[in-house]
């Protein structure tokens, strides 16, 4: 067996204390605060609604947070694949407190009394206002989507190591935003405006099929990101993995 193969065989994971890492992390919560913020305007494409059957077609609906979160689940993708489970949960843990921060923030502005001048203070209220439940809503769903995608990937890293990287992405990523985009949506729905079951399943379908297809699309450069810090990382192939 050469050196090379050998090395396939074993699973390995690099050390966190790296500049990569810390830039990863920081867009790891960039991603998430502004996923957050965004989120709180509701969005509905197209103008139909009609009836076959019993089942009830209606325009897609999701939020504004659709167009940036799936990028926290591909960053927490490369993150665990890389780096491995504790320093996915490092990564969680800093988000999670980011973004109650950028919660509190926004409630203490949104509370404290608006100069003479400020002539907006009902339009920002309409929008920084919904933000602590859809922070409550996002870390609900972000920390049991995240954990499970994590968990998920780095347990069948350790069964495959460097092989079956695909299927590891893809199978992990469909787990987690399964989970998150349910909890997400049961709590946040009420804050955007939807009121109704029907509407509720849309919001929740949509969303996962959105979020695991926008995976999918961009997983080639996953992988290549992946695959670039893992040649870089002058760690990632000293020692293996260590038991997490």
């Amino acid at each position: 067996m050469s050196a090379a193969t050998e090395r396939r065989d074993e699973v390995h994971f690099a050390s966190r204390g790296s500049s990569y890492f810390d830039i990863i992390l920081a867009a790891f919560c960039v991603v998430l605060i502004v996923s957050n913020i965004a989120a709180t305007k509701g969005i509905e494409l197209g103008s139909w609604e009609f009836s076959i059957g019993s089942v009830q077609i209606s325009p897609i609906v999701t939020d504004g947070g659709a167009f940036l979160f799936p990028l926290a689940y591909i960053v927490g993708d490369v993150i665990s694949e890389v780096y491995g489970f504790r320093a996915a949960r490092r990564a969680i843990f800093t988000g999670f407190a980011m973004a109650l921060v950028a919660a509190g923030t926004f409630w203490v502005v949104e509370q404290a009394p608006a100069a003479s001048f400020y002539e907006n203070q009902a339009a920002f209220a309409s929008v920084a206002g919904p933000v602590a439940q859809i922070v409550l809503a996002s870390l609900v769903g972000y920390v049991a989507g995240q954990f499970i995608n994590s968990w998920v990937l780095v347990r069948m890293k350790r069964r495959t190591a460097e092989r079956g990287l695909f299927a590891r992405l893809a199978t992990s990523t469909g787990a987690g935003e399964l989970t998150d985009t349910f909890l997400f949506c049961a709590i946040a729905a009420s804050a955007i405006g939807i009121t109704s079951m029907g509407v509720f399943w849309n919001y929740f379908i949509v969303g996962v099929v959105y979020k695991v297809a926008v995976e999918l699309i961009v997983m080639p450069v996953t992988m290549v990101v992946i695959g670039w810090l893992k040649r870089h990382e002058p760690t990632y192939w000293v020692e293996t993995a260590p038991a997490e």
